[in-house]
């Protein structure tokens, strides 16, 4: 645990994920050529990305059951191939059809990255550092949307589909070698220690998983943190824009690293407060909502097209709820036994793409219907407006939920361990009074 071989293993699995994010995004920075390769509405655009999601969120609970069973390494690089031969189908489709087979192949393969890697890191280390750990995962992770927004949209823009896809493919293909050459399940190299786990009992442990109340708040928290950035960096921010803020593509490519900028800012700070003030996670996934939810409701409401700082401001706050959605896994982590964390990373990751796929989805939806009623342009900044607002129905639902699995939580803590969390400015009066003394 913790040894030189440890980091080689973190290393290797960091960039097979960082590689997955890439694959995962370059829909969203293709979007308007796709538009125009397969001369197709918002709506049919849409589904490009949120099949992609749905397959992806479906396949996040069986693929946690098998880690349990089988153990990270397979899973990852069944995962590596899948995205390369996905991203073949789409460098070479024609048809939106083929397109979508081929975004569904890379929406499987993603879902074996992520927690896979999350299994590692709690296999091959120990200690405070684990949950820091965790956050520079997804921090280095998302620098894969900037390959897919710089290098992968030059290549787009300056060789055409074909070049750039294929490019991708081949980059997948550098990550399943690394992947086959340094990764393994755990230091002992056990590889069939997983196998003794009949199918009867992974299903046992996995509906045992769900139940906790830990792991139904990690759940929440993913999902109300995560999918606001997914939706503008995956799909909808570049074309809103490029079209609606008449912003050149280029610009509009660059300015999606911010979202990048800002979690690799803001992650190692919430991995220090994750591990300092384990009773207050939640609160700092609420704040974190809150500070998105007024960065929309202020560009949403802005009068004419809203200034550059206002975008850049609302490209960092929803950078931040990147970070903010490895904050779910460390509630699976600390209510879960290392057996099972496999489901439960598997269900807590389901949340985020879950309400991702449907804001996704909706966005489009709502963009054609205004585009249809008033016979306007497709992308319009008032079409955006609202089209975007449906963010706060979903979120709006899941932050209901949320509070619902602390208060749970919080009794099941009570129960177990006598340990009673009570409200953060009870706790804030309390400091600032021994602070006094």
């Amino acid at each position: 645990m913790n040894s030189v071989r440890s980091w080689w293993v973190f290393a290797a699995g960091v960039f097979g994920y960082l590689i997955a994010v890439m694959q995962r995004t370059t829909i969203g920075v293709a979007g308007v050529s796709a538009t125009e390769r397969f001369h197709s509405n918002a709506s049919l655009m849409s589904t490009l990305a949120v099949l992609q999601l749905v397959v992806y969120a479906g396949m996040q609970i069986p693929v946690g059951v098998l880690i349990d069973r089988v153990g990270p390494r397979v899973l990852m690089l069944t995962g590596t191939a899948l995205m390369v031969a996905g991203q073949l189908l789409v460098a070479f489709s024609d048809v939106i059809g083929v397109a979508v087979g081929g975004r569904v192949l890379v929406g499987a393969g993603d879902a074996m990255i992520f927690i896979c890697l999350i299994r590692l890191v709690n296999s091959w280390f120990s200690g405070r550092i684990v949950p820091q750990l965790s956050q520079w995962v997804g921090n280095i992770g998302q620098l894969g949307q900037v390959l897919s927004a710089v290098p992968f949209a030059f290549l787009l823009h300056e060789s055409g589909w074909t070049v750039a896809f294929a490019s991708a493919a081949g980059v997948a293909l550098v990550s399943f070698v690394a992947i086959l050459a340094i990764v393994h399940n755990s230091p002992v190299d056990a590889e069939g220690e997983h196998r003794s786990v009949s199918w009867a009992q992974s299903l046992h442990q996995l509906g045992v998983s769900i139940a906790r109340p830990g792991t139904q708040l990690g759940f929440w928290s993913h999902f109300v943190t995560q999918s606001s950035g997914t939706v503008f960096a995956m799909m909808w921010g570049f074309p809103f824009m490029v079209y609606a803020l008449g912003y050149p593509a280029g610009d509009a490519s660059w300015m999606l690293t911010i979202i990048v900028g800002a979690a690799l800012v803001v992650g190692p700070v919430l991995g220090i407060l994750t591990a300092r003030f384990p009773l207050r996670r939640s609160n700092i996934v609420l704040t974190i909502v809150a500070a998105m939810g007024v960065v929309w409701a202020v560009l949403l409401l802005w009068p004419g097209t809203p200034p550059v700082w206002l975008v850049v401001l609302l490209l960092v706050v929803v950078g931040a709820g990147g970070p903010g959605s490895l904050i779910g896994f460390d509630f699976a982590r600390t209510t879960n036994p290392l057996h099972s964390l496999g489901s439960a990373n598997g269900f807590v990751n389901v949340g985020g793409f879950a309400a991702s796929f449907v804001m996704i989805y909706l966005i489009g939806v709502l963009l054609d219907w205004r585009s249809h009623l008033e016979s306007t342009a497709l992308y319009t900044i008032d079409g955006f407006r609202i089209a975007f607002a449906v963010q706060y129905i979903v979120v709006g639902i899941g932050v209901v939920f949320l509070l619902a699995a602390r208060r749970r939580t919080r009794k099941r803590l009570l129960d177990d361990e006598g340990i009673e969390v009570g409200p953060l400015w009870v706790a804030l009066v309390a400091r600032w009074n021994r602070g006094r003394q």
